[in-house]
């Protein structure tokens, strides 16, 4: 195997003509650049120097590797320094994952705020819900994952389709509880909070498929099973069926924080249930610094939000 140091070594003594002259220009013995030039003619397998007397001359495989030699030593130094700008946060690449509602509320703040504390950090996002976000990031197409889980971080239930996280690197960003959705007109739209029980016949609007089979867990905690006549991934649909007056829904906070609820009103439902929402990566990378700012600024998010 060539190695960098053995090449540095060879164009060195092929520019100055000498052992004793690169060994000079490189600051070591001459006998160290010896040692390196019989190390690289062993790994090269035939020589690349003819002494002759006092001169120093290339053999034509010499030549071959002195010619190579400056674009591999030039990309290898232009590779130390890439590596330096994004160990020092001087540039990077961070590719995120989130769910809809995170990626219209806790996402931007927290990018804007990345790209003003270090605007050589550059940020790819794509949407997917869990679990799809959690398998990219074990599959290693993302870096970072937004994400949510329910039941206060305890594992998925069976056929949820979450795998446990043990494995990852956690940032708990907040708490997000879910909030009834009701039309305007609606007879508990001045409630301060409603029981679900008291939703139990009415028509339901569910969201997202986890969220629907966690609105179906919560409703049978409260005795009954919910009449669902329409079913979107759409907050906005969601919203915008309430609103019409096509019956009720229960949605995350986060997610209405990023939709103008027309027509419809917002009531707090009891028992309070929440998602926990976090930031996931490997913990191999949150040990990259462009991913740890990442990870701390969508933790500054929450706070802003």
């Amino acid at each position: 195997m060539i190695e960098a140091r053995h090449l540095r070594v060879l164009r060195a003594v092929a520019s100055t003509g000498s052992f004793s002259a690169a060994a000079r220009e490189l600051g070591c013995t001459q006998p160290a650049v010896s040692q390196q030039m019989k190390a690289l003619e062993g790994s090269a397998g035939t020589p690349l120097l003819i002494r002759t007397g006092r001169e120093m001359r290339l053999t034509e495989a010499g030549e071959v590797l002195v010619r190579h030699a400056s674009g591999i030593l030039a990309g290898l130094t232009a590779a130390e320094e890439e590596v330096a700008a994004i160990a020092g946060l001087r540039a990077g690449r961070v590719r995120l994952v989130s769910f809809p509602s995170g990626s219209s509320t806790l996402v931007p703040t927290a990018l804007a705020a990345l790209r003003a504390a270090h605007p050589g950090t550059r940020v790819s996002l794509v949407e997917a819900e869990p679990p799809r976000s959690i398998e990219m990031l074990r599959e290693g197409d993302c870096d970072v994952a937004l994400a949510f889980r329910y039941g206060g971080g305890s594992p998925g239930r069976p056929g949820d389709g979450q795998a446990e996280w043990d494995d990852l690197v956690v940032r708990p960003i907040l708490a997000d509880r879910l909030v009834g959705l009701v039309p305007e007109g609606h007879r508990l739209a001045g409630a301060g909070s409603v029981g679900m029980a008291e939703l139990a016949d009415e028509s339901w609007i569910a969201g997202c498929p986890r969220c629907r089979r966690q609105l179906v867990d919560v409703c049978e905690e409260a005795g009954f099973t919910p009449r669902i006549d329409f079913a979107t991934d759409d907050y906005p649909a969601v919203v915008g069926l309430v609103g019409a007056g096509l019956g009720v829904a229960v949605l995350p906070e986060l997610a209405i924080e990023s939709v103008r609820p027309r027509g419809a009103r917002t009531v707090a439902v009891e028992p309070a249930v929440e998602r926990e929402i976090v930031a996931l990566t490997l913990p191999d990378l949150a040990k990259v610094p462009a991913v740890a700012a990442t990870l701390d600024e969508l933790t500054r998010a929450a706070t802003r939000a």
